[in-house]
């Protein structure tokens, strides 16, 4: 049975590899954690919030995250495809995710606000009305991806086949626009 914690905050705390593991927070706020070194096994998040902290090269295969924000985190070379896929709900707020990997998750609206997403893998990834709002998107890969009804108005340096990813309705700037063609449905503004 997993240990529970409810409302706590943790400051500048750096944990080792199975300090978390078997264990579920809810409404909780980390701040300045250090989750690099960790290897999550039967985690669940709920409600919580991470502020400054880093995960980069975490293994978090066996995590939950249900309604989880990340604000300023470093979270670089992670995959997130192997995540407990029950309701999870999540946000970044001027992240660093380069190198992560989405495959195959379905982060239907989630928001991506003021990140760096370089070489990130979206591949058949369902990215239905998530919103890119000002992020780096240089060769991130989005292959077999649903983004319909995404937008992508103010990001930058992606590149997406109409061919292999469906954008009915999605919404791109026209400078960003280049190469999209009109009878896939994209909106262009």
């Amino acid at each position: 049975m997993a240990a529970y914690f409810l409302d706590i905050e943790y400051n500048n705390i750096t944990y080792n590899e199975e300090e978390v593991n078997l264990k579920e927070f809810e409404c909780c706020t980390f701040t300045n954690c250090n989750f690099s070194l960790c290897a999550f096994v039967a985690v669940t998040f709920i409600d919580c919030t991470f502020n400054d902290c880093t995960f980069s090269n975490a293994k978090i295969n066996y995590v939950a995250f249900r309604t989880v924000t990340f604000n300023r985190c470093e979270i670089k070379d992670v995959n997130f495809a192997m995540c407990d896929k029950l309701i999870f709900e999540i946000a970044f707020n001027d992240c660093i995710l380069n190198f992560s990997k989405f495959y195959t998750l379905k982060i239907k609206g989630t928001s991506f606000t003021n990140c760096s997403i370089i070489a990130v893998d979206f591949m058949s990834t369902d990215l239905t009305e998530v919103v890119f709002d000002n992020c780096d998107l240089y060769r991130s890969e989005f292959s077999k991806a649903i983004a319909n009804k995404a937008n992508f108005k103010t990001s930058y340096n992606y590149t997406i086949d109409p061919k292999t990813t469906k954008l009915k309705k999605a919404v791109f700037s026209l400078q960003g626009a280049k190469g999209l063609l009109y009878k896939h449905e994209i909106i262009v503004v």
